[in-house]
């Protein structure tokens, strides 16, 4: 017999054997939307973890530097509320296990593993918010204790006018030292601000990911 079409998406055909009412392919259009969705998350992972490392590296060897500078006078306040609360140590390490667990994650979608990529980067998010306060209290100290500085290079110097080269030398010493550490802290708060950020993005990433794996389940 001759097919007769009845519409544009489902196609009737009269056999001798009866009336067969061929299946249209719904689900391939929603199934596609889901692999590009899929690919499309992957590529923002990887362009997220790859920053998110950088910076948990800068972060760490800014750390170690800190940590291996000699005690400096007036300023060891400023040093001690950074280094006692272990930040650039352990934040960088939290950060750089969430973006090696979103890599292996990314390439073995499994929902214990998405729920842990979602758990870790919530810690990430956690750790680089008192980083942030931590930070910005040692810069708001840098001030206080450069003053501190000047006012005791200015009370051991009795003769101004004798020793004035040398008044002007301990002087911008303390300027100099301020500087150095305020682009220091600067730079950190930067990277704090930046892993804050790519953490909360990655969390709903994967908060995302999660309810895709459910869906699919």
């Amino acid at each position: 017999m001759i097919p007769q079409v009845v519409t544009n998406e489902t196609i009737t055909m009269i056999s001798p054997n009866g009336i067969n009412f061929p299946q249209t392919d719904e689900s391939q259009p929603t199934q596609q939307r889901q692999d590009s969705l899929k690919k499309h998350l992957k590529a923002e992972i990887k362009v997220i973890v790859a920053i998110q490392i950088m910076c948990a590296v800068t972060m760490l060897a800014l750390g170690i530097i800190w940590a291996s500078v000699p005690p400096v006078p007036y300023f060891n306040s400023v040093f001690s509320v950074l280094l006692k609360s272990g930040y650039p140590f352990i934040g960088a390490l939290v950060f750089i296990a969430s973006g090696i667990l979103s890599i292996i994650t990314e390439r073995k979608s499994t929902k214990p593993l998405v729920d842990a990529s979602l758990t870790l980067n919530i810690l990430s998010v956690s750790f680089a918010l008192v980083g942030i306060i931590i930070i910005s209290v040692s810069l708001a100290g840098l001030h206080p204790a450069s003053e501190q500085c000047k006012q005791s290079k200015e009370l051991s110097l009795i003769e101004h006018d004798y020793y004035q080269p040398f008044y002007n030398s301990d002087r911008s010493e303390c300027a100099v030292t301020k500087s150095v550490l305020t682009g220091a802290l600067s730079v950190m708060l930067i990277i704090s601000v930046l892993e804050f950020g790519l953490a909360l993005l990655s969390a709903m990433l994967w908060l995302r990911e999660g309810v895709l794996t459910s869906l699919r389940m």
